[in-house]
């Protein structure tokens, strides 16, 4: 299955706070965010320049949009980009929506996983 990918143009950050704790207002602006909440953690992932300095994140992710509407009944979407990017040493941060799943890659590695995908038939624009 081949797909059309968007590369956001923010930098985007990964960011851990305690469990309890209410959504920051930071965390609610972007043209992506997403907050999860366990009894573990609060987790939100939103544009890097939004995150104050002092909140513990990973930083320097790119995001790759896959374009959807995605079907529910769609079969190895995920597997079928997070594969050759695991066969090549390179780690990803997935998020899926209701209609679409959008892959995280630090910024470092945003060059090779750009190649790879394409060479495995995949579209990357605005890369």
């Amino acid at each position: 299955m081949n797909l059309d990918l968007d590369l956001l143009s923010a930098s985007y950050a990964v960011c851990r706070l305690a469990p309890g704790l209410p959504v920051p207002a930071w965390a609610e602006k972007g043209d992506l965010v997403s907050i999860t909440r366990t009894t573990d953690e609060l987790s939100i992932v939103c544009p890097q320049d939004q995150v104050p300095d002092q909140v513990r994140s990973e930083r320097d992710f790119r995001v790759l949009k896959i374009r959807g509407p995605l079907d529910f009944s769609l079969v190895g979407v995920l597997a079928g980009l997070a594969g050759p990017l695991a066969a090549a040493g390179i780690s990803l941060f997935a998020l899926s929506t209701f209609d679409t799943d959008y892959l995280l890659v630090k910024q470092d590695n945003l060059g090779r996983a750009a190649e790879i995908l394409i060479r495995e038939g995949h579209n990357i624009l605005g890369a």
